[in-house]
């Protein structure tokens, strides 16, 4: 039966928040018996789980009568939470000021700014406790800012009861009261806590089960039951993980913690992305990753697993969908592709090298090229490479001077092509290959295998 959810007009755009769609994963869950579904709340308006707790906490301070018409509202935020509450103050007339760590995406700061936010962005590798840490910062200002509230999703209940009251109903009417393990993560905790408490309320046995950035203090504490507090490094993944406990994290609902590494998030959310259509950000990746962890292990096709997809990928352009940021932050695995892989594609065609030895003429070399249909030959004493020739520097010369057909290559040869190791990968050879040294030859246990040329490395490229 069709969903009919939008067959009438809504009043405003706050009231299409909720009620995501649960998707089921087909491609990355090949070989596991477990179904996995994913919670895809980058339906929100907004674009992340967060536009659910936007309007519950300007509500709550509305009727404490802490935040008055003209107010503003402050918080520290990863981006999501911020984006939730702009669209939000944006219907209630309220000014807002975020403060962001540094390794959050530029888009999110772009996309805050395009609601009217102010934004301030503080460094990343500070203590908890520093002046400069985004939250005490975010404290600050709203101390100090007339009119103003610090939204405090860190502890403020209202954010965990906002999941309570409707991201546990939707998944237990969805899943038809089947479901029987819940995967998510927490960043302030609320998510995990809401949702975990109203399931638990309707099945004991559901199990809760977090995920963590590995140089996140969170997963480390709750195995050792708050005896060990471990002192946080950094990470890439955004939105979630802590250096310190929030309060509105109840660790009393989670059942397992994993812990998951920044490389295999990202590579699992560009999974999601290009197999299974849901363009998703990092913690979606680590939170899949933990559901495909826990289904291959439970390996029960009566078990209902579901994931949380937190937000959408459009914020993340930047870093983890960008191969250039990739590489250079180590995270993107790539075939290590050598000179002999260049070499294998040319076999039936050259197999050999086609040289001239230092006294054949000009004429010759010409023929030579012409016959086999190459542009360049090595010019070849013994196993040496002494020297090079073009068709190209040929022709012009012998055009201007006809006496030099019957000269001597080595009269009038260019300077020697390298000699690479077949096992060297291309991206050293690409280096090497040049307008003035359009060519290498292969070797390998001291024979010469073959001649790589500029042409043959951008045909191999363009085919990869």
């Amino acid at each position: 039966m069709p969903d009919k959810r939008h067959e009438r007009p809504y009043q405003n755009v706050l009231e299409t928040i909720g009620w995501t769609p649960l998707i089921r994963l087909n491609k990355v869950t090949r070989g596991i018996q477990t179904p996995v579904y994913g919670k895809a709340e980058f339906f929100n308006p907004g674009g992340s789980v967060k536009d659910r707790i936007g309007l519950p906490i300007i509500e709550q301070a509305e009727r404490d009568g802490r935040l008055k018409p003209g107010g503003t509202i402050v918080e520290g935020t990863s981006g999501n939470t911020g984006i939730g509450l702009a669209i939000a103050a944006a219907l209630r007339g309220y000014r807002c000021i975020f403060t962001m760590p540094d390794k959050m995406s530029q888009e999110k700061v772009r996309l805050l700014k395009a609601f009217g936010a102010q934004v301030i962005v503080t460094p990343t590798a500070v203590p908890p406790d520093h002046p400069d840490h985004y939250v005490v910062m975010a404290k600050r200002i709203a101390a100090e800012t007339p009119n103003a509230i610090l939204a405090d999703q860190f502890y403020n209940p209202a954010n965990p009861e906002a999941h309570y009251a409707t991201t546990g109903p939707e998944l237990w009417e969805q899943t038809e009261g089947r479901i029987t393990h819940f995967v998510a993560a927490a960043g302030t905790g609320g998510t995990i806590t809401g949702v975990g408490r109203y399931l638990k309320e309707k099945n004991p046995n559901i199990q809760v089960i977090a995920g963590d950035p590995v140089g996140s203090i969170l997963a480390e504490y709750w195995r050792s039951d708050g005896a060990n507090t471990i002192e946080g490094t950094p990470y890439k993944v955004e939105g979630i993980g802590q250096e310190k406990i929030p309060g509105t994290l109840d660790m009393s609902v989670i059942d397992e913690y994993h812990t998951v590494t920044d490389k295999a998030s990202f590579a699992m959310a560009r999974r999601l992305t290009r197999e299974e259509g849901l363009f998703v950000g990092g913690s979606s990746g680590l939170i899949a990753k933990v559901a495909l962890d826990v289904a291959r292990r439970v390996n029960d096709p009566d078990a209902y697993v579901v994931t949380f997809l937190c937000d959408t990928g459009e914020r993340y352009l930047s870093k983890l969908y960008s191969d250039e940021w990739m590489r250079e932050n180590q995270m993107l695995d790539t075939e290590r592709m050598t000179l002999g892989h260049v070499l294998g594609t040319k076999l039936g065609e050259a197999p050999t090298v086609v040289s001239i030895a230092p006294g054949a003429s000009v004429r010759q070399a010409l023929n030579l090229m012409s016959v086999h249909d190459v542009s360049q030959l090595p010019i070849m004493d013994g196993t040496h490479c002494v020297g090079s020739v073009s068709d190209w520097s040929l022709s012009q010369k012998s055009l201007d001077n006809p006496k030099l057909l019957d000269a001597t290559v080595s009269d009038i040869m260019d300077a020697p092509f390298p000699t690479v190791e077949g096992d060297q990968v291309i991206d050293v050879v690409v280096k090497l290959l040049s307008k003035s040294n359009p060519a290498v030859l292969v070797q390998e246990h001291g024979v010469i295998q073959g001649i790589v040329t500029r042409s043959d490395m951008l045909h191999f490229m363009m085919q990869r």
